[in-house]
């Protein structure tokens, strides 16, 4: 299943460019490529959920809901 159609927006903390990264198989999340900072893992446990998932992180990154792994975080 294709998921280059998902937009990801630069990241809210640096404005560096952001990658989805698929986890074994069943999460995705959204790093920056520049400073770390990253979403919350979206899980799924069926493979016709995979492209909610991806979604899911994709909306959250976009919000900017990430965390960073600056001191202080």
């Amino acid at each position: 299943m294709d998921l280059s159609d998902i937009s990801l927006q630069d990241c809210p903390i640096c404005g560096g460019a952001a990658a989805m990264f698929e986890e074994g198989g069943w999460a995705f999340t959204i790093q920056c490529c520049d400073c770390g900072a990253q979403t919350a893992i979206a899980t799924y446990s069926k493979p016709e959920d995979r492209r909610k998932a991806a979604e899911s992180a994709a909306y959250t990154w976009n919000l900017g809901k990430v965390t960073s792994p600056s001191p202080g975080e």
